[in-house]
Order: structure tokens, then sequence, then C-alpha cells
């Protein structure tokens, strides 16, 4: 018999009919999955085969709008979730009313896979964790409608103890050379172990049983830094091992994470999905892709959209749609740019919010701003050859990678945002949201006079998910944000000969710092903020906190537009 080796996770709700939505499962043989509801709800699915694995992705039909629907998962007939021994209540799909009037959504990124249940926790309690376990304990409280995760869902380059001692054994049991880093994932089956690290958590695992997700990558899915420079992809290129990496993230990606952030009308017209399911084992179908998309960028797009009621999500791949050749990078490439805009500028009417996801902030401390914009210009050659070698080594070190180290990419995102923001039918809010950057902001524009949108317009950026937040960072974006250090960015700026950008912005809100989550709450043309930190239970002994007694803890709460 067939077992459940993770999930379910709850990804897609259909808000048009508010009748469906996808549960992904993986098992640890070949069966048919299926998900029951009570009320009669529920569909099944065969597994497919990928590198020895198998899943399955369950679209569930037949369900009511408006309610909540408690489910249970089989595999050839057999009940397996919810665990026989589970602590938590049943695991629910809550489907929105047709037509909606509003949404909730939580979103953050970087997240370390939390320690084993009853370990020291030296980062802090996870607020992921958190969260489930308050939605636990009163399974009908107020829960976000999506859940949203900007990046850093795996650290493929940061590993913890447990696994690098698991690679280790792995690599000798499979014969594997040395090549690959010991400290780092190395191919797809190796992948699969940091989503069982992280997903298998017990609290995290029903959270994203009974709360639907968006996700996207950013770097550390794959490795620090990935695509900052195309000196740098040529050095990782170079080495023995990067091809098995990027190869087995990719791989790794589109079924962890990227297949459950489609609808079910897009899975019905996914050629690769087709294929992959057909095979036999789509092992070798997905590698030929995963090898184009990293050869070719522009032939693959990992960017989506996905609208809830009259709020309409974009989140956009900032890392493999990049442009890296120095004269002429681009944070998204020309496809990728003219899709963004089609989105938000072509098809804006009837819509009340707009929330574009990139894991990367638009709008950064402005000194990091100045800073990478002069960092660019030296890569470019601005300041001569020993310069432009000084910037190469300067952003490898620095990560000096965002939306302000692609100048034309910001200046057009930014033109972007405010012409959707002009329109006669403009949202009530366009509001980015990021993370990344391992604290909490928030920052609000401001354009010339006669060029400010009827939107209003924020940069709103959440992170860490669980992860350390070292007290040099705290200092370093605390005085990012000061008017001196705005003089020291302006004097680079000069220097590096870079234009000044055509909008100003002040940070409104934070920094905080520490294992946070912000929320949106959207209703008609309102929105709402709210940031809450994970706050430690028990100390423990041998450093570090227990879970246990961890809550949420509220830190910002603020109206951000009252919709008149």
């Amino acid at each position: 018999m067939a077992r459940l080796r993770l999930g379910p996770l709850l990804r897609h709700v259909d808000w048009t009919s508010g009748t469906s939505a996808t549960v992904w499962v993986e098992a640890d043989g070949a069966c048919t999955a299926e998900v029951r509801c009570t009320g009669g709800a529920g569909g099944s699915a065969p597994t497919f085969r990928v590198a020895g694995h198998h899943y399955a992705l369950v679209v569930v039909t037949g369900l009511a709008p408006g309610s909540a629907t408690a489910y249970e998962v089989l595999l050839d007939g057999e009940r397996v979730w919810p665990l026989a021994d589970s602590p938590q209540p049943p695991s629910t799909i809550h489907t929105p009313s047709v037509p909606a009037t509003g949404a909730v959504v939580a979103f953050g990124s970087c997240r370390w896979a939390a320690p084993p249940v009853g370990e020291p926790d030296p980062v802090g309690p996870d607020v992921l964790d958190t969260l489930s376990a308050r939605l636990a304990a009163d399974p009908d409280a107020d829960r976000p409608d999506v859940l949203l995760l900007l990046g850093d869902q795996v650290y493929a380059d940061e590993t913890s103890d447990d696994t690098r001692a698991w690679i280790a054994r792995h690599r000798r049991s499979a014969g594997a050379g040395s090549a690959a880093p010991p400290d780092q994932v190395a191919d797809y089956e190796e992948y699969t172990h940091l989503y069982d690290e992280s997903w298998g958590d017990p609290e995290l695992r029903w959270l994203l049983s009974t709360v639907p997700s968006c996700m996207i990558f950013d770097d550390h899915d794959v490795v620090d830094d990935w695509n900052t420079s195309a000196a740098w992809a040529a050095d990782m290129r170079a080495t023995p091992w990067w091809h098995e990496r990027i190869t087995g993230g990719l791989m790794s990606y589109w079924v962890y994470q990227h297949l459950g952030n489609l609808s079910p009308a897009e899975l019905a017209e996914d050629e690769l999905y087709a294929a992959v399911r057909a095979a036999d084992d789509g092992t070798e179908v997905l590698r030929a892709f995963a090898e184009r998309a990293e050869a070719d960028p522009v032939t693959v797009r990992w960017s989506y959209r996905r609208d809830f009621g009259r709020t309409r999500l974009l989140m956009v791949d900032t890392r493999a749609a990049r442009v890296l050749e120095e004269h002429h990078r681009a944070m998204l490439d020309a496809q990728e740019a003219a899709w963004l805009r089609a989105q938000v500028v072509d098809d804006s009417g009837g819509i009340d919010h707009l929330l574009i996801g990139t894991s990367l902030p638009w709008l950064l401390p402005p000194m990091v701003h100045f800073a990478e914009g002069w960092h660019a210009a030296l890569c470019r050659g601005e300041r001569g050859p020993r310069w432009a070698r000084f910037g190469e080594w300067l952003r490898r070190r620095a990560d000096m990678e965002h939306w302000a180290a692609f100048p034309s990419s910001f200046a057009r995102l930014t033109e972007t945002v405010a012409e959707v923001g002009r329109a006669a039918a403009a949202p009530a809010t366009v509001c980015v949201l990021s993370g990344d950057v391992h604290h909490g902001y928030v920052a609000e524009p401001d354009w010339a006079t006669g060029q400010q949108p009827r939107s209003r317009v924020f940069q709103l950026t959440c992170s860490p998910l669980h992860n350390s937040v070292p007290m040099i960072m705290q200092v370093g974006f605390r005085f990012g944000w000061s008017r001196f250090a705005k003089g020291i960015g302006h004097l680079l700026a000069r220097h590096g000969r870079v234009t000044r950008p055509a909008v100003r912005w002040e940070r409104t809100g934070g920094p905080w710092f520490g294992n946070q989550l912000m929320t949106l709450t959207l209703h008609g043309r309102t929105a709402r903020l709210r940031l809450e930190r994970a706050s430690a239970g028990a100390k423990r002994e041998r450093g570090g906190t227990d879970r246990a007694g961890a809550r949420l803890i509220g830190v910002y709460d603020r109206t951000l537009t009252d919709g008149r």
C-alpha cells in the first residue's frame, strides 16, 4: 500500500465560481490519490513519476461557494490524511463567496526549516509554525485567504546539520563524486530532502494543508546571488557541479512549487504537465525542460497572475527572467516586461487592489538604492575598467542585485506603477510585496507635482519568516534610512554619474526585525495592513527557544486606505 510522504498542500482555490480547488501530494509509490470532502465534493488523480518520486495534483470539484469543507486524502482507497495521531483539527478548504467582496492576504519570505519539535531554535520561533498553532487552537478564528511565499522556501546553499549529515550518507550510498560542496545540495534527490525537512514540519504541514498558498523562488532556492551577473553565470557554469544543481533546482521547483500556482484551466493547457503525466517516467521530459529553461530563459515563464475577486496578484520572477549582458542588464527580459505591463496597464479595469509580488524590493533604503545604482554604473564601465572589476567583486560580496541595480528596469517598473495608478479606473491601492532583506518596512513613493497617481502606492517588505537577522544587518538598515545615509548615497550616485530616479520615497513604517508576517485585509476599496512578530516561548538550557508557548504579537496595524 502506498503511503503519504509529503503534503497535502492546498494550493489553488477558485475565486470565480468558488467551487474548485487543487491539492498537491507526494506518495512513496505509484497509486491513485483521492481527496474526499464532507458533503460529496472531491476528486482524484493518478500519480506521476519523477526521479523515483510519485506526485499528484488533485483537482477538487463540487465545493460550495462561501463554505468551509473538511477533507481527507486517500491513496488507492486507504485513508492517509489526517494522520491517525494528529492533534490538529481536520484540514479544510475555505471557498470565497461569489462575488467576493474582499480578501485577506498574508505574505513573507526567507524560511529556514524549523528544528524538530523539542529541540531549541537558535533563531527564535518560526512565524508560520506559530500561525499554525493559533489557527489550530481556534479553527473558527480569522485566517488568511491565501499565503504568499515570496522566495527562499528552501535553502539549497545553507543547510542544517541534519541535512549535511544526510547529504554525506546519500553521496556515500550513491557513489557520488565529491565535486559538489558537501554542505549544499547537488541534484534533484537532495532537493527532495530539503522539501521533506521543511514541509514535513508538523505545524507547517497542517497550515499548508488548510491555507492556500502561492509561491515564487528567490536566489537561495538555487544558490546565493543566483544570476547576479553574466560573469557570475559564466563562472558557475564552469564548475563541475553546477549543471546538476540548476537542473535539479528547476525540476524540483516545477514539481513542488510551480505546479500548484496554476489554475485547473491552466493545468489543462500546460503541455509539459501533460507530457510528464503521460510518460511512464517523466524524469527525462522534465530534465529536458529544466535544461532548456537554464540555457534559454525567454522560453519559460515562471511569473503568473491570480485574481481574488477584485484584487489582482502578479507574482513576478526576478531571478530566471533576467538579462545579464552588462550593457543591456534588465531584471525582466522584454517578453516578461511586456507581460507584466499587459496585466497591470492593459487589463487593469475592474480591480480595487493591485498586488505585485516580487521577492526583491522595488524601493530600498535610499542609501542602499543609490549605492546599487552607483555600483551598476561602475560595472558598466562608467569610471573605467579598474572600477568595473571592483564593481563585479563588490556585486558578489554585497548582494547588490535588487531593482536599483538594474536602473532601466527600476525606471520601467516605476512608470508602470504610476501609469496604472493614474488610469481613470485606477485601483485604490498598488502594493509591491517583497521580502529578501531580512527586515520589514513600509515605504511610500512621491512623484512630482501633476504626476502623482490616484492610487495609493506602497512598498511592503516582510522577511524573514524564520531566519537569522545579525545585529550588523539591523544597524546597517536602520542607518540606511537616515538623512545622513541618503547624503552618502547621493555622493555615490554623483561619482557613478547616475541619474536621479523619477520618484522619491520615505519610510512610513519600520524597520522591524525578527521572524514576522504581514497581512493585508482588503475589503471593497479599503485596505488595512498588520504586521505580527513571533514571540518566543520558554528558554532552553542549551540555548535558543522552544516553539511551545510561542505566540504572534501585533507590531503594526494601519489603515492604508479607507476607500474614499
